[in-house]
């Protein structure tokens, strides 16, 4: 075996895949707490003789060097502050704690859902759209990638449409579907649906061709080695493949909330955006990442367990 190929230990992958997150997050606090690195801005702490520069604001730093110094030149009191990047850039301890008062802090509007809420409200609709994708998808994935006859008649088209954006559709489905989760569900099916058909097809066509004459072989049918041959040999394949598509749903989620009813982790973003607080924009979008992972991971256990027959399962 080669060095290149060579596998890693379980200790080398974990280490590995711990440094993955610890890097961006050092990067993170090398921008955020040593000023020499970025911190274009300053933030007012005393605003001497400059009346417009309120304390508190922030304001790049060269207005702020160029007032200080005018207000020197004229033997008034120069303005004073502390180094900052903008605003939407908080600091990793900012969203740290904003992750924890995200689910203890009410929200502001008494008729608003509190952020748990919302996050379980738009895991839903992720999952919901998801399985009806997978229930069409699925099956005819395996027959465009088993017959030629049924890819031709159906791939044409999917590949034609899968070029057409999802969240364009947005105004249509909620005329037809109503305001409420609908038309949510709906922009993610459109949007993994095609895409899951198309690659579901060619893992389909993947399977050893001499697993398949070896059924004909010993007198099956073309029926019999569909289910007994192709789908069990393509299915722990699927079954990955599943897992990725399932992290575009996420991605369409972001856009299929931003129509309809004011419910879900992105209007939640949209709102705490809209008021500057970018640390509870940042906590929400990372509970995102974290709930993908956590799942991903779930899943490839469960795979692990399920195709333990299938090499490099693991």
């Amino acid at each position: 075996m080669s060095y290149v190929a060579k596998e890693l230990s379980k200790k080398n992958r974990l280490f590995l895949g711990i440094g993955s997150f610890v890097i961006p997050i050092l990067l993170w606090c090398a921008v955020s707490y040593l000023p020499f690195i970025w911190h274009p801005q300053v933030q007012i702490t005393n605003s001497g003789s400059i009346p417009y520069l309120q304390v508190g604001s922030r304001v790049e730093k060269s207005v702020f060097y160029s007032e200080a110094q005018n207000a020197v030149d004229q033997d008034s009191a120069p303005p004073q502050g502390i180094l900052v990047n903008p605003i939407y850039l908080p600091a990793p301890h900012q969203v740290a704690k904003a992750l924890v008062t995200a689910f203890t802090t009410p929200p502001v509007q008494p008729d608003t859902p509190w952020f748990h809420q919302s996050l379980w409200h738009s895991i839903k609709i992720v999952f919901s759209a998801f399985i009806l994708s997978s229930i069409i998808g699925i099956p005819l994935g395996i027959l465009c990638g088993f017959s030629k006859r049924i890819s031709m008649l159906t791939e044409p088209f999917v590949e034609f449409f899968r070029y057409l954006p999802a969240p364009a559709f947005g105004a249509l489905a909620v005329a037809i579907l109503g305001i409420n989760d609908a038309p949510k569900i709906a922009i993610i099916v459109i949007g993994t649906l095609f895409q899951q058909i198309l690659i579901i097809a060619n893992t389909t066509r993947m399977v050893d061709q001499g697993l398949i004459e070896a059924g004909f072989t010993l007198g099956t049918n073309k029926i019999k080695s569909l289910f007994n041959v192709v789908i069990p040999a393509a299915l722990p394949d699927i079954y990955r493949d599943l897992r990725v598509l399932l992290g575009w749903a996420w991605t369409y989620l972001i856009v299929s909330e931003l129509i309809g009813t004011t419910s879900g982790i992105t209007w939640f973003i949209t709102q705490q955006a809209r008021y500057q607080n970018f640390d509870n924009v940042y906590a929400a979008i990372l509970i995102i990442g974290v709930i993908g992972l956590v799942c991903d991971l779930v899943l490839m256990k469960l795979g692990e367990r399920l195709f333990a027959w299938k090499v490099g399962a693991k």
